[in-house]
């Protein structure tokens, strides 16, 4: 049996997603002390608090969970030999330091917190060149989607080295549209292949239609791009609108009311489905005052990208360690607490403006338990050996 830092060490979706769990609690408690305290003493970071907030949950939690995608992903589409031991644990570290690096900012020279920020997205691209050479060309774009985080990134740096003006919450945008649009193409993926695994019995319960595929990724990227162009005029929000309707289009044809029994299928539809109502909320946010651009933001990101990248981790976590793919009540119920936190960060505001803050907490709250639930049940999966190696 290998040992438990060998076991640990032994692919990037250990390490990462272990991290990205951790991280998504402590990272939101702390902001939620900081929002308390009304800014004041909560943490060592001199980023202005809603940018702290941004970046953490971005360049944190959201870089960690990719981070383990990929590196999982890659030596199975290339039959490369997937980065671990010494390698795995130095981009971990890389990773570790930066977040440091952010927390205690307030003590460091602003040009070694980006040094150390930027070097995890850096050395994770170097080690993906190396991953994907050989394979298909089409998984290169991941290529450059990394190449658009660290620019992204920079662009927030930048900004506080008093190199360039405004531009951190570009970066910010940039770096949440990119994780928005990887929903679209990786989900693209993972929905329909997980959930005609879950429909056996059946020659081809889910034909593919290429064509409404790329449309949906193409209008996503079309909303990126506008973001960055012309964010916040109306043809943005037609063009998030018109996401929308395709997206919502493509995951109905994935049948998941089929899969209504299986949660560890279930959430990925899930997660989907928050895409279509964020990319329709933030259509809405551009085009009228109807809702407001902050609630569209977390539809999106509580929503969509929190139930997305924890159906992913549990499903790895268990499928890359020998286990069943059956996830346990505890897990269920973080899924469930997860869009339950979306719901009441997004209606409380909109619904009950009396009760914003009290909104705001009791969903940060659901966030936090939600991954240390996650945490707790996967340490030992994400720590151990195979059970196969036992």
């Amino acid at each position: 049996m290998p040992s438990k830092t060998a076991a640990f060490l032994s692919y990037g979706f250990r390490p990462f997603f272990l991290f990205a769990g951790i991280h998504a609690v402590i990272a939101m408690a702390a902001w939620m002390a900081w929002f308390g305290w009304n800014g004041e003493n909560a943490l060592d970071t001199d980023f202005p608090p809603m940018q702290w907030h941004a970046h953490e949950m971005l360049f944190g939690y959201a870089t960690a969970a990719l981070a383990g995608f990929l590196l999982t992903a890659a030596p199975n589409w290339t039959g490369a030999q997937p980065v671990n031991g010494g390698p795995l644990a130095l981009l971990a570290g890389v990773w570790a330091a930066g977040r440091a690096a952010v927390w205690f900012s307030a003590f460091l020279p602003p040009v070694l917190v980006a040094a150390a920020d930027l070097a995890f997205p850096a050395l994770l691209f170097a080690f993906m060149v190396r991953a994907l050479t050989g394979g298909s060309p089409r998984h290169m774009v991941f290529l450059a989607v990394l190449a658009l985080l660290f620019a992204a990134n920079a662009m927030v740096h930048l900004e506080r080295l008093g190199l360039s003006d405004d531009t951190a919450a570009a970066g910010h945008r940039l770096a949440f549209d990119v994780f928005v649009l990887l929903i679209a193409v990786i989900g693209g993926r993972v929905v329909p292949a997980f959930t005609r695994g879950a429909l056996t019995g059946e020659s081809d319960p889910l034909p593919p239609r290429p064509w409404i595929d790329g449309l949906a990724v193409f209008s996503v990227l079309a909303v990126l791009i506008a973001d960055q162009l012309a964010p916040d005029q109306p043809a943005a929000g037609g063009l998030a609108l018109g996401a929308a309707a395709i997206n919502g289009l493509r995951l109905i044809r994935w049948q998941g009311w089929r899969v209504l029994d299986q949660p560890i299928v279930w959430i990925l539809h899930l997660g989907y489905a928050w895409l279509v109502v964020g990319l329709a909320f933030k259509g809405l946010a551009q085009l009228s005052d109807a809702v407001d651009g902050a609630t569209a933001l977390h539809v999106l990101s509580v929503g969509a990208i929190g139930s997305m990248t924890i159906g992913v981790m549990t499903r790895a976590g268990l499928g890359h360690t020998g286990r069943a793919l059956k996830v346990t009540p505890a897990i269920t119920f973080a899924y469930l607490l997860l869009s339950a936190a979306a719901v009441v960060r997004v209606g409380g505001p909109m619904w009950l403006e009396e009760f914003r803050q009290a909104a705001m907490v009791t969903a940060g709250v659901g966030w936090c338990v939600a991954f240390a639930v996650f945490t707790w049940v996967y340490w030992p999966i994400l720590t151990g050996p195979r059970v196969d190696e036992n």
